[in-house]
């Protein structure tokens, strides 16, 4: 995951916190791990920090943070809203971090973060390292996206826009596109962001990246194989049970 940084880089950052205000804020996920980080009163580490979206929030509830992120620029978008001083900023693949003797209560990979490793060996070696940071009786806590059978059926979803929102003067229109690999069950996602000014495309940015789907009991028996033994599912961040229209399976597993 090297090249993780080059994924989530300037294009990204620059606009990552007004598309997921449109595609992800009502989903009430940011509000699922400040409950989370609430109940569990201790130190937080987030793998995947990104700008903040989730962490910002809890940090901001007065709890002891740490976040972790490869990338260099949203690291930088997130330095920029002027975090409290009780939340600590690291640069970091989050397979096989070492953050010393530091322990925490909670450790949370919000909004795909996991999706982001994409070999066993990858998966093992991140959950071995979330085990070795976890206090006693601390969770990690993490969500992928249910792949729905009848989604996966399509190989290529031709570009569609998804979200678009005011920047100045102009309008900022984000579209994505998807093909998928079955055989080694991943994603290559390609995202353009088009300036538009009385309707007229002005400038196109594109990042691509690749993308892992699990189904669930793959991801039970990664976690069992780690250590995890009491794993609690979610299909939704209301904490409602996990069933056929569920959209995400959103997990808290325990040693």
């Amino acid at each position: 995951m090297a090249d993780e940084q080059d994924h989530y880089g300037r294009v990204t950052s620059q606009h990552y916190d007004e598309a997921y205000a449109a595609l992800r804020d009502a989903s009430g996920d940011a509000a699922f791990y400040l409950a989370l980080a609430r109940e569990a009163d201790g130190p937080v580490l987030e793998l995947g920090c990104g700008t903040g979206r989730i962490l910002l929030p809890i940090a901001r509830a007065g709890l002891p943070c740490t976040g972790l992120d490869l990338s260099d620029a949203m690291l930088g978008a997130f330095r920029a809203k002027n975090p409290p001083a009780n939340l600590q900023l690291v640069q970091g693949e989050m397979q096989g971090f070492d953050l010393g003797e530091r322990r925490f209560a909670l450790i949370t990979a919000p909004f795909r973060v996991f999706q982001h490793l994409y070999t066993v060996e990858d998966q093992l070696a991140c959950l071995a390292s979330v085990r070795r940071h976890l206090e006693p009786g601390g969770a990690f806590a993490f969500d992928c996206f249910w792949p729905r059978l009848e989604r996966l059926a399509v190989r290529e979803e031709p570009e569609k826009e998804d979200a678009r929102w005011p920047d100045g003067d102009d309008e900022i229109v984000r579209s994505a596109s998807v093909t998928r690999t079955h055989r080694t069950q991943m994603m290559q996602v390609t995202m353009n962001y088009d300036r538009v000014r009385n309707g007229q495309r002005l400038t196109r940015e594109t990042t691509t990246f690749p993308m892992r789907y699990f189904f669930r009991y793959e991801l039970e028996h990664l976690l069992a194989r780690a250590g995890f033994g009491d794993v609690t599912l979610y299909g939704g961040f209301d904490r409602s049970e996990f069933g056929e229209d569920s959209p995400e399976m959103i997990f808290v597993a325990k040693v």
